[in-house]
């Protein structure tokens, strides 16, 4: 066997070995991206919701008084890997978001891929924010939040039912 030829079953040897890329979690990504709702099962399916609560808890592990969880292993939302999630509120806004690490571009490109639809309602950088949003339907707006600095990887994307006064 001539030196080009192990080098190529090398090759394929170790890409064989190399970590596959991982699949999405779609029960995560549809409650991130307003397909589905915690809410929603609350008032008329509380098997699902007794079901997601089951399989969450078994994939993230929560840390004390934290208002957020992180993945056990990794997770990946519209392709972006997952750092923390917020599975009832963050600040006022009552819903499902995540944090994904990739900076604020990034991710609105992937969700807008992976919607078919542009996330145009954007406001102009403020408090050193930046966000964006789509609203789905009534009690269902996509927002996008992170930090408007360059050097930031991290985004906030969520799926909120409303905001408590």
């Amino acid at each position: 066997m001539n030196i080009a030829s192990t080098a190529g079953l090398l090759t394929l040897f170790l890409a064989g070995l190399a970590p596959a890329q991982a699949a999405d979690n779609l029960g995560l990504e549809r409650l991130a991206i307003c397909q589905d709702s915690w809410l929603d099962w609350k008032a008329s399916d509380p098997a699902r919701l007794k079901k997601f609560i089951d399989g969450f808890q078994a994939d993230f592990s929560h840390n004390g008084n934290d208002a957020f969880f992180v993945p056990k292993s990794s997770q990946t939302v519209a392709g972006l890997p997952v750092a923390q999630v917020f599975p009832e509120s963050v600040g006022m806004g009552v819903g499902f978001s995540i944090v994904v690490n990739a900076n604020f571009d990034k991710t609105k490109a992937s969700l807008e891929k992976k919607l078919g639809k542009a996330i145009n309602k954007c406001e102009p950088p403020s408090d050193n924010m930046r966000t964006c949003e789509l609203e789905i339907a009534e009690k269902k707006t996509i927002t996008l939040m992170a930090e408007d600095n360059p050097k930031r990887t991290t985004t906030l994307v969520g799926c909120y039912y409303f905001y408590e006064k």
